[in-house]
């Protein structure tokens, strides 16, 4: 028997090849996601050292190139911070958040398509072995059951079943681990946000009237 032998696939019936293009489906979403999540992710602490060190120089256009040249949402909270620098903390603190806001859609996309088919398989699968049995109970009115005509209705039932779980269970799972994802990125924005505030509002202003001070005395 070849390993690619799709003899017991077929006699699950046409709800089998359903499940089928569902799970290729979600694979391809989850793949993409995978991908896209941690490209996204980046070594926060150590990314917002580097701008510190960049902005105890006072070089700011260089801290937003930086940000710039970073992928992820976690730099363009910052950069949204460098940007507006000189406003209140009321200022700065909206801009932050906005560009978080315009961050976390793009980081929760295609999740629900993929909560979707974890939900969705397990009934795919329900309608297969409800339309195995019926092809059984057919046979029987008819009155020309046979092993073989049994067999395929039973065959078609429990494969469906089998075959929704299978796809749903990991389906779940990817809906679970992608969601965990997420979670720290928006947990590292929120961080990363509150820490670049904190410093640009107290040690960046505090440090800009002492080294004017040591400009004039020079």
């Amino acid at each position: 028997m070849s390993v690619f032998d799709f003899s017991l696939f077929a006699k699950g019936g046409p709800m089998m090849w359903v499940l089928l293009v569902l799970g290729f489906f979600c694979l391809m979403l989850f793949i993409e996601r995978v991908l896209f999540l941690h490209r996204g992710q980046i070594k926060s602490m150590e990314f917002i050292s580097g701008i510190k060190n960049i902005l105890d120089k006072r070089r700011i256009v260089e801290a937003m190139t930086v940000c710039e040249e970073t992928p992820g949402p976690v730099a363009a909270v910052v950069k949204a911070a460098l940007l507006h620098a000189g406003e209140g903390a009321d200022k700065m603190r909206f801009h932050v958040q906005e560009a978080a806001l315009v961050e976390l859609p793009a980081l929760e996309r295609r999740l629900g398509s993929i909560a979707a088919v974890a939900q969705v398989a397990p009934l795919v699968g329900l309608l297969g072995t409800v339309l195995g049995m019926v092809t059984t109970f057919v046979a029987f009115e008819r009155d020309y059951a046979s092993a073989s005509i049994l067999a395929t209705g039973m065959w078609q039932a429990l494969l469906c079943a089998a075959g929704g779980l299978l796809l749903a269970i990991p389906a779940h799972l990817a809906h679970h681990f992608l969601n965990g994802r997420v979670r720290a990125i928006v947990r590292d924005i929120e961080w990363a946000g509150n820490e670049i505030m904190k410093y640009l509002l107290l040690d960046y202003r505090a440090a800009a009237p002492e080294q004017n001070r040591e400009k004039g005395q020079n």
